[in-house]
């Protein structure tokens, strides 16, 4: 009775001690939440900023680029001479043919010459249907601004093209009077096309906060605040955008600190959360602001909050037990002095043998104490030599990453030392090229092979084939002329696309030609023959050598980690494992066979891709190739 009522007295204050623990760690948790979710979402913010850099710098370089440029076509005597004379038939059609050349020269999309009334009487366009000849531009801004001797710029819809563009524009001056305006129309598609590739969203608003470029085309015209009938009446007044295109995108800011805002977009009855950073352009009056989705931010923010949430929870269950095992023991310790006064008491009435087994009994605890002892300082020697065992994993893996690449530039190096000794500075600059472009390959690989044992899946892009096999085969060519082998490449009629990354599948060729020659050492006459062969859906490169072959029994074991044909001190057995997880990564597979008649066929399968000349391409991240 008394044993189990302390039973359930333990039972209920572990209980107890279990829901403060849950209560304190969710209280934690809760008020966490935020503040990880807003550091998260800062970073977020600080990562696209460089971004937003280049996207102002590359509008800045444009607008400076073609604003000098009307007042140095106003200048041309021949534009004088038909403002002086509009009829002239041969003098339009050579203004014409001038301003064409000029357009194309600067890749402009249209220049074109006004007169007073803003009536066009000469333009690059002149032979399209949508060409601006006879049409007037009175009522554009930035015709009025030059008329009155200034430079004139402004922003709008083409009313005959219909595209979207910005105007520059300058006066025609003759005998102090103005008699003309010259204007300079650039797109700006290539921006956004270009801002396209990146994960982030960028656009770019007027004077009163209308969108007039995105890289969200459902974006174009939509405003960002609330418009007042001042700022409508002059859009349509200026013809600068349809007011049926004009209307409104929700969205409501909050700030995050003094140079973020988180922002929520509502559009088409979808919610999406951005971080958002905007830039001005003074100059234009634009300002421009990319939004970074806050998605990675908020499941980075998830992750860390488990994270602590478990530390949490572990700490105060290490507090937890540490309390409960201090009870018992105490317990335990009470108990043991009471039994050791009654053994105390009954000692001098026990016979000698009893003193002897208390003895025993006294070695025995001293010896399972040692036992413990050696016990944990075993495991301690175990953790330890895990750790080492990893380093040495690591090192050894960067040092046959590394392999390669070098002997590559050393080969390079010695080229081009040649090449300078017999005064062939281009195939001496062409090797130094080489060089430079192997360190960052070597870069790249350094990046990679921070995580050797499973780093995340990298996207992939459109690659032709042909491209990687010949550079893989040109950073053998030393090797191989050293072999004395040559190498049989059937090339197809065509190049072939596929899914994959240049870097990485030519780092694979590589490994593949290089086990060829290892496998054909005591072959005289050593060769390797590469097969491409187009297949539907899909492509199929074969890599066979001459040599020995594989053993039946070790084809299983062929693409494991660390294990190798090669005699001791000639191969780590790790390149066919890195090169059999790259094929996977592209979404193919890399198999070996042994030939009818002799040597080994390793067979890449890569799955084909249409050329970007016919298919959008699919974007591999920087940092993997």
């Amino acid at each position: 009775m008394v044993v189990n009522a302390l039973q359930r007295k333990r039972l209920t204050s572990t209980l107890l001690y279990l829901g403060l623990i849950v209560l304190f760690v969710l209280a934690l948790v809760l008020a966490a939440l935020p503040r990880l979710e807003r550091v998260f979402l800062v970073q977020s913010g600080e990562r696209s900023e460089a971004t937003l850099r280049l996207a102002v710098e590359g509008l800045e370089g444009a607008l400076r680029r073609y604003e000098p440029l009307p007042a140095l076509v106003a200048e041309r005597p021949v534009l004088r001479r038909l403002l002086d004379d509009p009829d002239n038939g041969v003098l339009i059609t050579e203004i014409n043919r001038q301003l064409r050349q000029t357009a194309a020269d600067v890749g402009a999309s249209d220049v074109y010459l006004m007169d007073a009334t803003g009536l066009t009487l000469a333009a690059s366009n002149y032979y399209k249907d949508s060409s601006f000849i006879g049409r007037s531009f009175y009522y554009r801004p930035y015709f009025t601004e030059a008329l009155a001797g200034d430079l004139g710029r402004y922003f709008a819809l083409g009313i005959m093209s219909g595209e979207r563009g910005y105007f520059f524009a300058a006066p025609v001056w003759q005998e102090n009077r103005v008699r003309g305006v010259v204007a300079v129309k650039f797109t700006v598609d290539t921006f956004e096309e270009t801002w396209r590739a990146g994960d982030s969203e960028i656009v770019v608003a007027d004077g009163n906060d209308v969108v007039f470029m995105s890289n969200r085309p459902e974006w174009h015209f939509r405003a960002l605040s609330p418009l007042s009938q001042d700022a409508l009446t002059r859009i349509e007044t200026n013809r600068q955008y349809p007011l049926g295109f004009v209307i409104a995108l929700e969205n409501r800011r909050t700030p995050l600190d003094d140079r973020f805002d988180l922002i929520e977009i509502t559009d088409r009855g979808v919610t999406t959360r951005f971080v958002s950073r905007t830039m001005p352009i003074t100059d234009a009056g634009w300002s421009v602001t990319i939004l970074s989705p806050t998605t990675r931010a908020e499941n980075q923010a998830l992750v860390a909050l488990a994270l602590l949430a478990l530390v949490l929870f572990s700490v105060a269950m290490i507090v937890a037990i540490a309390l409960q095992r201090r009870v018992r023991l105490a317990e335990r310790f009470e108990a043991q002095r009471a039994t050791q006064e009654l053994l105390e008491k009954r000692v001098a009435e026990r016979t000698a043998d009893l003193n002897t087994v208390n003895l025993k009994l006294v070695e025995e605890i001293e010896d399972r104490k040692a036992t413990e002892k050696r016990l944990r300082k075993t495991q301690a020697d175990l953790v330890q030599a895990g750790k080492l065992a990893a380093l040495g994993q690591m090192s050894t893996a960067l040092s046959h990453e590394f392999n390669q690449p070098l002997a590559a530039v050393k080969a390079y190096a010695d080229n081009a030392t040649r090449f300078l000794d017999r005064d062939r500075t281009d195939e001496a600059r062409e090797n130094v090229a080489r060089i430079s472009n192997l360190a960052d390959r070597m870069a790249s690989i350094s990046q990679r092979l921070r995580n050797f044992a499973r780093r995340p899946q990298q996207k992939v892009r459109p690659i032709p084939i042909l491209a990687a096999i010949d550079d893989a085969i040109d950073l053998m060519d030393t090797r191989l002329k050293a072999s004395g082998a040559s190498v049989a490449l059937a090339r197809p009629d065509g190049d072939i696309w596929v899914l994959g990354g240049h870097v990485r599948l030519q780092q694979v060729l590589v490994n593949l030609l290089s086990n060829a020659l290892d496998a054909m050492e005591d072959n005289p006459a050593p060769m390797i023959e590469i097969g491409i062969a187009a297949e539907e859906g899909g492509c199929r490169v074969e890599v066979r050598d001459h040599g020995g072959g594989l053993p039946e029994d070790q084809k299983a074991q062929i693409f494991d980690p660390f294990f190798t044909t090669k005699s001791p001190g000639k191969g780590l057995g790790l390149g066919l494992s890195i090169s059999y997880n790259i094929i996977k990564d592209f979404g193919g597979n890399l198999s070996v066979r042994n030939h009818a008649d002799a040597g080994a066929v390793f067979i890449i399968d890569l799955k084909r891709a249409a050329s970007p000349s016919h298919a959008a391409p699919v974007t591999e991240s920087l940092a993997g190739e």
